[in-house]
């Protein structure tokens, strides 16, 4: 049993929500360590030393080609192997905003279908994507979300609430999920959708309102919107007005995500 398990946020130049996130895993009981992505591509072995690995939000590379293109460019080419060894020994795996979509181009999301393996040679093919939101502008709000209980992903396991205590923040020009229909419905059918925004929250388009998806073991989760934003009631945009039941009895869904994945890397397991 890991009394404080590590992880490591994989940072790079444009990448801007690092910090928030390495708080975020010391307040959920982690050792958070910032590691340039440079470093990881001269010793991608190094990853074998942590119990949890993120790709924090941000704008790597200044989205040049399309948003975390060019990061991705690099997960593929040098880290794939020791991701995949990460993988096997079931390792959490974060990946928020600019981290989600590099999860998606280099193919950790949604992943190999149920009981399928995941390649040894190579990333799996990529299949969905984050493009330009529907409105063609950038959004920065907060937003409604629910949760698919039926999922297997260990991140948001118990996740319970309604109304204004269920939202986190976003901020994003290229957040709209899409993927061809086939896709769609295999991720729909195995569970994969991790949350949903609530119905007047898709702000950006998102195909079914698909906020976030895990692969099909739930160990790695991507999502849009920030829960490293929302780990203290503070944070909220009208703190002040949620009943203080909710804020006496309750952690922020934000500061739960990250605990309910510092527990598995502990003991395996989410108990809840």
């Amino acid at each position: 049993m890991l009394k404080n398990p590590r992880a490591i946020i994989i940072r790079s130049a444009g990448i801007n929500c690092d910090e928030e996130l390495a708080h975020a895993f010391d307040l959920a009981g982690a050792r958070a360590d910032l590691v340039h992505l440079n470093v990881l591509v001269r010793e991608p072995e190094r990853l074998d030393e942590f119990d949890l690995i993120a790709f924090p939000g941000g704008f790597s590379f200044g989205d040049d080609v399309a948003g975390g293109a060019i990061f991705a460019m690099h997960v593929r080419e040098r880290l794939y192997p020791s991701l995949l060894r990460c993988i096997e020994r079931e390792t959490p795996i974060f990946a928020v905003c600019n981290g989600f979509q590099v999860a998606a181009k280099v193919g950790l999301l949604p992943g190999p279908g149920i009981g399928e393996n995941w390649p040894t040679d190579h990333p799996p093919k990529q299949t969905v994507t984050l493009t330009d939101n529907s409105t063609g502008r950038f959004i920065d709000d907060w937003v409604g979300v629910e949760v698919n209980r039926e999922s297997p992903c260990i991140w948001t396991r118990g996740l319970e609430g309604e109304g204004e205590v269920m939202m986190l923040p976003m901020a994003h020009g290229e957040g709209r999920f899409v993927a061809e229909p086939a896709v769609i419905d295999e991720i729909e059918t195995s569970n994969r959708v991790a949350l949903r925004y609530m119905e007047g929250s898709n702000l950006n388009g998102s195909m079914n309102r698909i906020a976030g998806i895990c692969d099909s073991t739930g160990l790695i989760l991507g999502l849009m919107p920030h829960p490293e934003r929302f780990v203290a009631w503070h944070h909220h945009p009208f703190w002040t007005r949620l009943s203080n039941e909710s804020r006496r009895n309750e952690e922020p869904i934000g500061l739960r995500i990250f605990r309910n994945a510092v527990e598995f890397a502990r003991v395996g397991r989410v108990g809840v």
